[in-house]
């Protein structure tokens, strides 16, 4: 590698190891929450609506995660509707096991769980690399992918939550609340998102650093695939 290959990529190295360092700060899990949010939690019984939707915005907008699939599932979006269809997918996804895993006390291995959600930051990555054209010469639906690993990615959410330990008084309100607020995070998160984009976008260089976006992006997946299989094998 050239040194001026490589002073182009040092930005990104940087930003890849900054995240890296984020997530490690984090804990383990993924959807960690705090002693004093689960405390809380914990404590309170009946319909909760405005902490809930709190807790639910506050889950997502540190759901670094579920942010990073995000991320990979617009970045090559442009148009309105387009972007709008898929976030709605992955919202209809994650809201509907979120809440039915929930309501049935039904969840998945935190570990097995938050290793797929990596998973799923993989393969949009590889998507957007074009990766199964080129290596099978088939495009699996983007749209079904989407909306599957939505599913995915709420039986995370409700792994966590089932850990808290809801007073069963007034479930779902807070349940429906607490959706809401992922919802408001992720539209947050989005909201960012797409103002940093348009801006990249802008920039001529934006074809060249896309390539290496998704690299890095597909080495984040990997990253957090493996520290929840270390943490699974060491549980």
């Amino acid at each position: 590698m050239t040194q001026l290959s490589f002073a182009r990529l040092r930005p990104w190295l940087f930003g890849a190891v900054l995240l890296m360092a984020l997530i490690a700060a984090h804990g383990v899990l993924a959807h960690a929450v705090t002693l004093g949010d689960k405390g809380y939690i914990q404590e309170i019984s009946g319909p909760q609506f405005l902490p809930f939707l709190y807790l639910g915005a506050k889950h997502m907008i540190t759901g670094y995660d579920h942010i990073l699939f995000l991320f990979g599932v617009i970045f090559f979006l442009y148009g309105i509707k387009e972007i709008g269809l898929y976030v709605t997918l992955f919202a209809i996804g994650h809201s509907s096991t979120m809440i039915i895993g929930v309501w049935f006390n039904f969840g998945i291995n935190a570990y097995i769980i938050d290793a797929i959600i990596g998973f799923s930051v993989v393969y949009k990555a590889l998507d957007n690399l074009g990766a199964f054209q080129k290596w099978f010469g088939y495009q699996p639906d983007t749209r079904a992918a989407t909306l599957i690993f939505g599913l995915l990615h709420g039986f995370g959410l409700a792994s966590k939550i089932i850990e808290y330990n809801i007073s069963p008084d007034g479930l779902l309100v807070n349940l429906i609340a607490f959706n809401l607020g992922v919802e408001l995070g992720q539209l947050t998160a989005l909201a960012l998102i797409l103002v940093a984009m348009r801006h990249w976008r802008a920039n001529p260089a934006f074809a060249r650093q896309a390539l290496r976006a998704n690299v890095i992006m597909m080495g984040l997946g990997f990253y957090l695939m493996g520290v929840q299989l270390v943490g699974l094998a060491f549980a």
